[in-house]
């Protein structure tokens, strides 16, 4: 086990070198590239006195700049703290206010949001071609002990239903994730994982990024999604990893569709995966039907650091199932009001602790003391179930579950229906208070615009498979559901529509 992030890369440079690890369109960087990318930037923070304990915000898109910066800040012993670079002005003014951040780095090469950001702000090249950054903030108060040396880095919360949080993620536990998740997976040097998902979200640093360099394998590294791009590297680039959120995979099969592909050319894809999201059926067949392989699933939150439950690579769930507790992990599903734990196939919230966990939120005690439980336990806010075999069933949020008529609706019941009905592409369900303090389901869909459900035939379908106190009120169709950087829908904003009209 290492002690720190960046000692995943000194394996290697000390063990291959010369080993291609980073795939780009134009050109390609080995981990020796990587490593002096690192000694640059890691003499460039001390030269602008960077401290240990100092966070150092990046506003980025994917790039290898990015992740050289994140291992050249593990080295300083600050903090690093990604922000993607599509969020609007104000959002990464707050950021790096909320992070009290002793300098800002831009990968302004490869992203024309992240300059335009810069720009904004004031800044230098870098001593690294592809990053920018901007003078140092004075007034900046580093971390002290014992507080300052474990953690690695901040990750801000997506801040879905509420506003973001920073969550300080330790070395110890983002380690430790990189080497469950890649031997969950079988991840290694003969793999190459494409690499889209933003590293500024665990998944894209854990998940793909760190558990990748734990392992040896290679990542075809792209600065955002293209289904096209995708379709190409599966068929000429010896993809072998693909995992992304369950956004991603509606895109890519809405992308072959149109295009007439029903099965793409993937010679050396052996693994599916999506999680950061609640997985639909019948977005699971669908992905299992175009690639002809299992798509697995599996639980995970920033507050752990990744992962605490996924499926396993030799099995083929035909349920949506995010699968098994993993090592080092340990989760309880509990009554929401009074933290009793409930027996197997009840429903209650998600509580987990272990390796993982995060000490706290960032300078934040009301939102930690509110979170953290007694014995170390995290209340996640989240619904689930176990199963006898101790599969793993996450059925919605508290703070999304809707009363109706005294019932509790869960959104991902209803947004299930929609989906199992032609002509509808994606769906999402958020309650509506009502004058008597009741709540109306209200459903918003994406539709086939080249084949638009039948309403009359929608509500007959609807009938058929949901109760009466669970049928949408009202079904509002709109051009896309609205999705953060990470691709999680923003219920807030629905909601906020509602609220407008």
């Amino acid at each position: 086990m290492v002690d720190r992030i960046h000692e995943l890369l000194d394996r290697w440079l000390q063990e291959a070198p010369d080993r291609p690890f980073i795939h780009l369109p134009n050109r390609t960087l080995s981990y020796s590239d990587l490593g002096r990318l690192v000694d640059a930037l890691e003499a460039e923070l001390r030269s602008q006195q960077v401290r240990p304990g100092d966070r150092v915000l990046v506003v980025a898109e994917n790039c290898p700049e990015h992740a050289a910066l994140l291992l050249a800040t593990s080295r300083v012993g600050a903090w690093a703290c990604g922000v993607n670079a599509r969020m609007a002005p104000g959002e990464v003014r707050a950021f790096a206010d909320k992070a009290d951040a002793r300098i800002i780095y831009f990968t302004d090469r490869v992203s024309k949001a992240a300059a335009a950001h810069g720009e904004r702000f004031g800044v230098t090249p870098s001593c690294v071609p592809g990053l920018a950054h901007s003078a140092v903030f004075a007034n900046a108060r580093p971390e002290p002990e014992p507080m300052g040396n474990p953690v690695a880095a901040i990750i801000f919360t997506s801040g879905t239903t509420g506003a973001p949080k920073g969550v300080m993620m330790s070395h110890r536990g983002v380690a430790h994730f990189a080497r469950v998740s890649a031997q969950s997976r079988q991840l290694g040097p003969q793999d190459k994982v494409y690499a889209f998902v933003p590293m500024t979200h665990i998944f894209g640093l854990g998940t793909v990024l760190l558990a990748s360099l734990h392992a040896g394998a290679a990542l075809e590294m792209r600065s955002q999604f293209e289904p096209a791009d995708l379709i190409d590297a599966l068929a000429h680039h010896g993809i072998t990893q693909l995992q992304g959120p369950p956004t991603l995979f509606a895109r890519l099969l809405q992308y072959c569709e149109q295009q007439g592909i029903s099965r793409p050319a993937a010679p050396q894809l052996r693994y599916l995966y999506t999680g950061a999201g609640p997985l639909d059926l019948v977005l699971k067949q669908k992905v299992e039907a175009l690639f002809g392989q299992t798509l697995h699933h599996g639980y995970a939150m920033s507050e752990y650091a990744g992962s605490l439950h996924l499926t396993r690579l030799e099995e083929a769930r035909s349920d949506t199932s995010a699968g098994y507790c993993i090592e080092g992990a340990e989760l309880k599903i509990v009554d929401p009001n009074t933290g009793a734990a409930l027996p197997c196939g009840e429903r209650g919230e998600i509580w987990v602790r272990g390796t993982g966990l995060m000490p706290g939120y960032f300078r934040d005690a009301e939102a930690t003391a509110t979170a953290l439980r007694d014995g170390g336990w995290y209340a996640t806010g989240d619904l689930g179930e176990l199963h006898a075999d101790g599969a793993l069933f996450v059925v919605g949020r508290l703070k999304e579950m809707i009363i109706r008529s005294g019932f509790n609706v869960y959104p991902s019941e209803v947004e299930h229906a929609l989906h199992s009905f032609p002509g509808i592409q994606r769906a999402a369900v958020v309650g509506q208070k009502e004058a008597d303090g009741n709540e109306a389901v209200i459903a918003f869909i994406v539709q086939d615009t080249a084949h638009p459900p039948d309403a009359d035939a929608l509500q007959a379908h609807l009938r058929e498979h949901l109760a009466p106190y669970k049928r949408p009120a009202r079904i509002i169709a709109i051009d896309d559901l609205p999705v953060n950087a990470n691709g999680k829908v923003m219920k807030r904003e629905l909601q906020a529509r509602l609220e407008s009209s």
